[in-house]
């Protein structure tokens, strides 16, 4: 049995689960809504206050499935009962971030400032201080979306191992290389 997919899913206070006849899994918590389909194979039950998610055989593909369906709808769970937030820290001489409405302005040591739209499920604020780095933080209730928008900002300038400038996530650790050594 998956180690994932075998753990029951608690549910908090507030929270409702739908499953429809298509294997559709909605949950409707105090943030908002998440939707998501569900293999056809794998069933989802719910009871005492608990969602548990079971699959029909032992092929290799169910088991796949079995604990990403469990982490996804614990992930829906979670996000709009708490939410996800993630930090990202623009590390470099000039490098800034301005949020106009829901567009994210950001300068990051190319000839033009970058301007990119954020989806309307996601929030953002820049936050600079004199002397720190500038961070944006980003919040949401879908954890999938949030990653894949924090993706695309982090892969507007990727961190460089030599002098580590670049887009990272707070406390992420960077690999770091020793530059070319003088000789004599």
């Amino acid at each position: 049995m998956s180690r994932i997919g075998k753990l029951p899913i608690s549910l908090p206070s507030g929270v409702q689960v739908e499953v429809s006849n298509e294997n559709t899994v909605t949950v409707k918590g105090p943030k908002g809504t998440l939707t998501t389909p569900v293999d056809r194979d794998i069933t989802v039950s719910q009871s005492d206050g608990q969602l548990v998610v079971e699959r029909p055989t032992e092929q290799k593909r169910h088991k796949a499935m079995h604990g990403l369906y469990r982490s996804l709808i614990n992930n829906m769970v979670n996000g709009v009962s708490n939410g996800f937030e993630l930090k990202l820290e623009l590390v470099g001489v000039g490098y800034k971030a301005t949020m106009a409405g829901t567009t994210l302005e950001l300068s990051l040591g190319y000839s033009h400032n970058i301007f990119l739209a954020l989806p309307k499920e996601v929030t953002a604020t820049a936050l600079t201080e004199k002397g720190k780095n500038p961070i944006v933080t980003l919040n949401s209730i879908d954890n999938q979306l949030l990653g894949q928008v924090a993706a695309k900002i982090r892969s507007l300038r990727k961190v460089e191992p030599y002098k580590g400038k670049g887009v990272r996530f707070v406390g992420e650790q960077i690999r770091r290389k020793a530059g070319k050594t003088a000789s004599k």
